[in-house]
């Protein structure tokens, strides 16, 4: 059973059930939500009592949050022991598991579809399917670029790129309308 303050035993509860649903194992989602909330940084024996799991439950979860980049290493003067927290900013967190991701699951999507793009196609079954899967390879590379830009900004640009949203849209119908009055004007120009 969980030795926690209710308010935190639920949002740890509910990463765990989470944790399932974004790919990882519930305990590792009660894992990085119990460091998440902690203000000091927590050793595994620390985890153990306060989460009710095994010792060795608990050293498998920290190798994975390890591997993810999303949990940090520190050591306390005195304390020989290891000690786990996560990053202050949850920008700097968002932008790890966007990265991680993308190593995990777009890279190598992209991979293979370029392998697969690359072989002759045998009948038209195949060349169909290689133009589907095309579509495919350009929206992805697409979406990459634009993710490969979107990481360069500055924490405080992105904030209001997203709190923009569908706002974006009025941008771009004006930029429209300023090309095409620019078009409009230069053929009057001529004519």
């Amino acid at each position: 059973m969980m030795n926690l303050p209710p308010l935190v035993q639920s949002f740890v509860l509910h990463f765990g059930e989470m944790g399932s649903r974004w790919g990882i194992n519930r305990t590792v989602g009660q894992i990085y939500a119990l460091l998440y909330v902690s203000p000091e940084p927590l050793n595994a024996e620390q985890i153990v009592e306060s989460l009710g799991i095994s010792r060795s439950n608990v050293s498998m979860s920290l190798r994975e949050l390890q591997a993810w980049n999303l949990v940090l290493l520190k050591h306390l003067p005195d304390d020989r022991r290891d000690f786990f927290t996560t990053p202050d900013d949850v920008w700097q967190i968002l932008r790890t598991l966007a990265e991680e991701r993308k190593k995990r699951e777009v890279d190598p999507t992209l991979s293979v579809l370029r392998e697969i793009l690359m072989q002759k196609p045998a009948s038209d079954a195949e060349r169909h399917a290689q133009v589907r899967m095309g579509e495919m390879h350009s929206l992805i590379e697409q979406l990459t670029t634009w993710y490969e830009d979107v990481k360069q900004l500055e924490t405080d640009r992105l904030a209001t790129l997203l709190t923009l949203g569908a706002k974006v849209t009025k941008l771009l119908e004006a930029k429209d309308k300023i090309v095409s009055l620019g078009r409009s004007k230069r053929t009057n120009d001529k004519g």
